[in-house]
């Protein structure tokens, strides 16, 4: 299927890697012109941003009008869980972990605004399950990935009279690179990946980030045109369906 994405520009943050990485791949492949913002480099356009510093944000999404000359979609992906809880946090590193998780979604959207109206292009907000189910020890990671879907339903009212479409992609439990290094650092890695794997009702198993890849693919494309606002959960069921029933 024709998505008719080809020739256009997306900024994908965090997409030197993981799902961001994924996403680019499946931009590539449609024909569209994926631009990685991103600590390091990834594989085609990139520029190495510290995306928790604003002015470099709004420097990197200038250097991406200046080289291509148009906007045509924001995928805001980049992100760390960082383990900031409640007990073993407190309010600098609350604070930094609402900054490293949340803040850039906001700049880099708002830097790229103005190029995104001219286009009447789109914004994708990848969203971590915490922020609706919680997992512990993560008030920081929680918070902003609850951030991350309010800004999501009100940018899509805000600017839905000039034309930006804007959407998001909720993930659960995806086997990317930082969920491997996570589990082979566990005592019992092997026996915590069964009892994960078993609470997903659509095959016992891990959502793939070519999952997540094509639905933030198919939603910055113009057949999803009739698709605002909404947070699209894209894991195998786990957040919405009764996890005892799996399998």
């Amino acid at each position: 299927m024709d998505l008719q994405l080809k020739n256009k520009v997306i900024i994908v943050t965090g997409g030197a890697s993981g799902i961001g990485a994924a996403i680019c791949k499946t931009l590539a492949e449609e024909g569209a012109i994926p631009c990685i913002l991103d600590l390091r480099e990834g594989d085609g356009f990139s520029i190495v941003v510290e995306l928790t510093d604003p002015v470099a944000c709004r420097r990197a999404v200038e250097e991406v009008m200046k080289r291509w000359g148009r906007i045509d979609g924001v995928v805001n992906n980049a992100g760390l869980n960082d383990g900031v809880g409640l007990e073993t946090g407190g309010e600098e590193g609350f604070v930094r972990s609402l900054e490293r998780n949340a803040g850039h979604y906001y700049q880099v959207a708002h830097s790229a605004l103005s190029a995104l109206e001219d286009s009447r292009g789109c914004i994708v907000n990848i969203i971590s399950k915490v922020a609706f189910t919680g997992q512990g020890n993560t008030s920081g990671y929680a918070a902003a990935n609850g951030v991350r879907a309010e800004l999501t339903q009100e940018w899509a009212l805000e600017l839905a009279s000039r034309g930006i479409r804007v959407n998001g992609v909720v993930v659960a439990e995806c086997w990317t690179p930082a969920y491997e290094k996570w589990i082979s650092g566990l005592q019992n890695g092997t026996e915590q990946l069964k009892e994960i794997e078993a609470m997903v009702p659509l095959e016992n198993r891990l959502t793939k980030p070519k999952e997540i890849a094509d639905t933030v693919v198919f939603l910055l494309s113009p057949l999803s045109q009739g698709v605002k606002g909404e947070l699209v959960h894209v894991d195998g069921g786990y957040v919405h369906l009764d996890r005892r029933a799996g399998g």
